[in-house]
């Protein structure tokens, strides 16, 4: 990557704006990018992709550099990381610089402490090391490092995959189906999907294919009542509303109106007419006690560290700590709770994470079920190779980018007993 000083400034104040973390990395850049107008798409492109390249290996560019400043980092991600040489940049340079990048470049990484390696903080990286070893945490924590691909999903109201495939082809997009999802599409690169008629026309959102795989979990059927109960911006409710033919109800809720806002245009895109989006106070708001035990089915995609999605929000790595992810887990287990008073005897529940953490996900579950005998766990691998998705994900569904190539996801299958009749 040759750069030239007008785009190595960006990138430096860029990074000086987003590294103190004071807010979520995209809110950062969505500011700096409208400050500055006059950046072009390909500097902001470039802009965008250098500050993601530092987060993803902070602490790596931190232990390399003298200061850790964000100029220091920046030119050290581009030769170490981006595969710039030091010559190239040399009109860049200024005083002792080539130095210490020379220095920076030759270090072998396997040299410095695991965390680093891992460019984890070294209380996650202790956590999974605990669970999986050193040399497995080292291989997800690489997985995590990676950019992630954009997947797609296909809106079967109005369209099949064949034929969204059929037409990136005619485009010259790469594109490819998804190897788990059938309702899946995988792009090589990025495209500008906002303007691109499939998307306008509503056959294709924007969805990792594991999170996609939640609603097949779920597997609504037509007529059924169904409740997305941690809705957001609604993406796994016009999945589960697709998969019922926008037949039945669907109740989209969520605690935060700015996110049940953004579902709203999706909501017009997807020409789905079951879904009902309703802003809730909390776990005991009037309406979840008003639908107590009348629910088919409640899919539950619980706030939580988000660790999973590293790929595409590397910024959590700094901005989670070790009593933010307990905090989590009570508001967890009360959502969990309020979350099963809904589904009928005979329905299931999916308690679901994009966390890679046991804490978040299988120690909520042993919890749950040790306080609600009427609750048994259902294999999730089972589940989704009766709707023909052949995948080894476990009885409780774990998915991450190093064994399956999606976000890190955990979801386990919950299905409620009928009560057992008296003699």
């Amino acid at each position: 990557m040759q750069i030239t000083q007008a785009q190595l400034a960006p990138i430096i104040e860029a990074l000086n704006r987003i590294l103190p973390l004071t807010s979520p990395a995209d809110v950062g850049l969505r500011h700096f990018f409208r400050e500055r107008p006059q950046l072009g798409s390909r500097e902001r492109a470039l802009v965008a992709e250098m500050v993601y390249a530092v987060l993803r290996r902070r602490r790596l560019l931190e232990a390399l550099s003298p200061r850790g400043t964000p100029r220091e980092m920046a030119l050290l991600a581009l030769v170490k990381l981006e595969g710039n040489s030091i010559r190239d940049l040399a009109p860049l340079l200024e005083k002792g610089e080539a130095e210490w990048l020379a220095q920076a470049k030759s270090t072998n990484a396997q040299s410095l402490p695991f965390a680093i390696q891992a460019d984890l903080p070294d209380w996650i990286a202790e956590k999974l090391v605990v669970r999986h070893g050193e040399a497995e945490t080292l291989k997800l924590a690489q997985s995590l490092q990676k950019p992630a691909p954009l997947d797609l999903r296909v809106n079967t109201l109005f369209a099949n995959r064949d034929e969204v495939l059929r037409q990136f082809e005619q485009e010259g997009v790469i594109a490819a189906a998804t190897p788990y999802s059938p309702v899946g599409v995988r792009l090589a690169s990025k495209i500008a999907l906002q303007a691109h008629p499939l998307f306008l026309q509503g056959k294709v959102e924007v969805q990792d294919e594991g999170s996609q795989l939640l609603g097949f979990l779920l597997a609504p059927k037509r007529r059924e009542m169904v409740v997305d109960f941690c809705a957001g911006a609604g993406g796994k409710t016009l999945l589960i509303g697709a998969l019922m033919q926008s037949q039945g109800r669907i109740y989209a809720f969520d605690v935060a109106e700015k996110r049940l806002a953004r579902l709203k245009p999706r909501l017009a895109r997807s020409g789905l007419s079951n879904v009902q989006p309703q802003l809730i106070d909390g776990e005991r708001d009037t309406r979840i006690k008003r639908l107590a035990g009348k629910i088919d089915r409640v899919l539950v995609d619980v706030p939580c560290s988000g660790l999973g999605t590293l790929r595409r929000n590397p910024d959590l790595k700094a901005r989670q700590t070790l009593s933010g992810m307990r905090e989590l887990t009570v508001k967890q287990r009360a959502i969990l709770n309020s979350a099963a008073t809904l589904v009928k005897p005979g329905g299931r529940l999916v308690y679901a994470t994009c966390s890679l953490l046991a804490e978040e996900n299988e120690d909520i579950i042993d919890a749950f079920l040790a306080d609600h005998p009427d609750f048994k766990i259902i294999d999730a691998q089972e589940a989704l190779a009766k709707q023909h998705i052949e995948i080894d994900c476990g009885k409780m569904l774990s998915l991450t980018p190093l064994r399956h190539g999606t976000d890190g996801f955990f979801a386990a299958v919950l299905e409620r007993h009928a009560p057992e009749k008296s003699v």
